[in-house]
């Protein structure tokens, strides 16, 4: 899940559809769109035939790729079974996700009633992407927030029924085998595959276009009008079609569905972002610019996108076999969250959708934000503990996450001479593996080890198995790159006011003093000051920046510094006034900086050349 709190962050969730039953029965769910009433629908299970005396039926506590306990069993109300009589069996609540379900083998139909969660009064807010919106005039529906299954029965087939308005049109990347004006019919063959594709019901606003072997298609709802699905295709078009080329040419899916709901008022949760399923991606994003937007579609899209290939044809046995109610975690976040969004940026650099020096500042921002967090966490540990006691460091797998993969990326360049970097370790561990072939948790490194270098093995146990910080600078050095961190300093202050210029002199004017520090409230500063004289020397447009900064240079703390200034009297007229006070320091952050190493090697630029795929 990508997750975008304000200004966006990234988050990601995935799925990995079961095998199909081979017995006959299937679950039949039937819901009613057109039956809304105070944001809350009624679901009607018809469930396969039950061997048992007892059977528990149960909601998810948790979905991949969440990385958070939701109990969506919380939104469901109104639960009862039925034999095929009609007559009402007992159940007991166990938790809030389970019901206990007594003489089974009676069971024919099990009712309930399901709330939405964009607009709850529940505590334990669900991130919009991964929750359910029920209004008349829009549908937002990730199915495990609609449908749950019998314990032990997830792989048998799943019929989904929905009744509609005409004007309605849901877009999904379920197989519908019925479609009418006012009534679908979609197929799953599991839970699995069921919860991994969500639909989306609205006024239609379709737009399709093809990749090569792949037909992608575009649903937006935009609640104000202010973004239409054709707008989005043109956006995402492009890039697409620069991951099929970083991919080798061709995707590894035939179809791919991006949904698009921008909500009427500020989501909950405060956040928007995405989330992402094997053959499709629901976005929640705020109303606003077509400029501010555009960037983030993209880089979200190709976030997204990027899961078809981990955890697709790349996944753990801990993701293959999820367990709703009690998962394990995988050691592997750097891979799955890390590595995609890694190469959601290096895609679009390599391609040309994105300049080098935005690409140098998108790694650059991604350093900072990592510090942020602990550095001193191993980032297997936090991938097994993102449930519990690591939880609140889960967002670093989109910034060191992908910082990893990064310089992993940079060491198979180093090692190869170019020849051989991540998209051709990830194109050879689908190859290994697939959508069918889970790997062991605790072999996937000495794997890659195996794969690669023995210093690639090293790496990992270095930096990802243990919490030894990664030397930026080293790195970077390899494929020319000069990094510059981040520092505290202390130096002498102006007064933090911030300026204007006068339109007929080039004089400078004082047009806020509300974060004005200790130095500017000696001075005696006011809004509207003219800056006539600053330690004896006069100040305009031309000279400002070399004064002021020379000031800086040429004196110590506790120096006695002159100004005259410009001030309007009672009566509105320009009076000289003089200032004076003994000047302070005070602490100044200094940006780090990423850049093009002027002095590099003949070695170095070529290995930069195949990096970002520089002609």
């Amino acid at each position: 899940m990508m997750k975008l709190a304000s200004p966006f962050i990234l988050i990601c969730i995935f799925y990995l559809g079961g095998n199909i039953s081979s017995a006959q029965s299937v679950y039949q769910v039937r819901i009613d769109l057109t039956t809304v009433s105070n944001d809350q629908l009624a679901v009607e299970v018809l469930v396969p035939e039950v061997s048992q005396s007892s059977i528990e039926f149960q909601f998810p506590k948790i979905v991949p790729g969440t990385y958070k306990v939701y109990d969506f069993g919380r939104f469901i109300s109104d639960f009862r079974c039925f034999d095929k009589a009609g007559n009402e069996l007992q159940i007991d609540s166990l938790t809030v996700n389970r019901r206990l379900i007594h003489s089974a083998q009676q069971l024919h139909k099990i009712s309930y009633v399901v709330d939405d969660t964009y607009d709850t009064h529940l505590k334990n807010i669900i991130f919009e992407p991964a929750g359910t919106s029920i209004e008349e005039y829009a549908f937002v529906m990730n199915l495990f927030g609609f449908v749950g299954y019998l314990d032990g029965m997830k792989s048998i087939p799943i019929q989904l029924n929905i009744a509609h308005e005409a004007k309605m049109f849901g877009t999904t990347a379920l197989n519908k085998i019925i479609d009418s004006d006012t009534q679908d019919q979609f197929v799953a063959s599991s839970y699995h595959e069921l919860v991994d594709s969500p639909i989306m019901y609205c006024r239609p606003d379709t737009t399709t276009f093809h990749v090569d072997n792949c037909e992608v298609m575009v649903s937006v709802h935009s609640s104000d009008n202010s973004l239409s699905s054709g707008y989005v295709a043109e956006l995402i078009k492009p890039l697409m079609n620069a991951q099929k080329e970083y991919l080798g040419g061709k995707l590894p899916v035939d179809k791919y569905v991006v949904l698009v709901y921008l909500p009427s008022s500020s989501t909950l949760s405060g956040g928007y972002g995405a989330l992402e399923h094997s053959y499709s991606s629901l976005l929640v994003l705020p109303q606003a610019s077509l400029f501010f937007l555009g960037q983030s579609i993209k880089d979200i899209t190709a976030h997204e996108f990027f899961h078809i290939v981990t955890p697709l044809n790349i996944h753990s046995k801990e993701i293959a076999n999820f367990d709703f109610i009690n998962p394990k975690m995988s050691r592997h976040l750097w891979l799955y969250e890390g590595m995609t969004e890694y190469a959601a940026q290096l895609t679009q650099v390599k391609y040309g959708e994105m300049s080098i020096d935005q690409f140098l500042e998108v790694i650059n921002n991604k350093i900072q934000f990592s510090y942020r967090y602990v550095d001193s966490l191993a980032f297997t540990e936090l991938s097994l503990h993102c449930l519990d006691r690591h939880i609140g460091q889960y967002n670093n797998v989109y910034f060191k996450g992908a910082l990893i993969g990064m310089c992993l990326d940079i060491l198979l360049l180093d090692l190869s001479d170019g020849q051989y970097g991540v998209q051709q370790m990830m194109n050879q561990l689908s190859d290994k593996y697939g959508k069918n072939r889970p790997f062991e948790d605790g072999e996937l490194f000495d794997v890659i080890g195996e794969m690669t270098y023995p210093e690639v093995r090293d790496f990992f146990k270095e930096h990802v198995e243990q919490a030894n910080p990664i030397p930026y600078q080293r790195f970077f050095r390899k494929v020319g790159l000069e990094y510059q961190p981040g520092s505290v300093i202390r130096e002498l202050s102006l007064g933090h006011i911030s300026f204007g210029v006068t339109e007929e002199t080039n004089l400078l004017v004082i047009n806020s003093i509300d974060y004005m520090n200790v130095f500017g409230k000696a001075m005696g500063y006011q809004e509207g000051d003219i800056i006539y004289k600053f330690d004896g020397v006069k100040i305009d447009i031309e000279n400002y920046e070399e004064e002021f900064t020379e000031f800086k240079n040429k004196h110590g703390v506790g120096d006695k510094i002159h100004a005259v200034v410009f001030r309007k009297n009672r009566e509105g007229k320009l009076r000289k006034v003089r200032l004076s006070a003994k000047t302070v320091d005070t602490k100044v952050t200094k940006s780090s900086k990423l850049e093009v190493w002027y002095n590099s090697s003949d070695r170095q630029e070529r290995l930069r050349k195949y990096w970002l795929n520089i002609k």
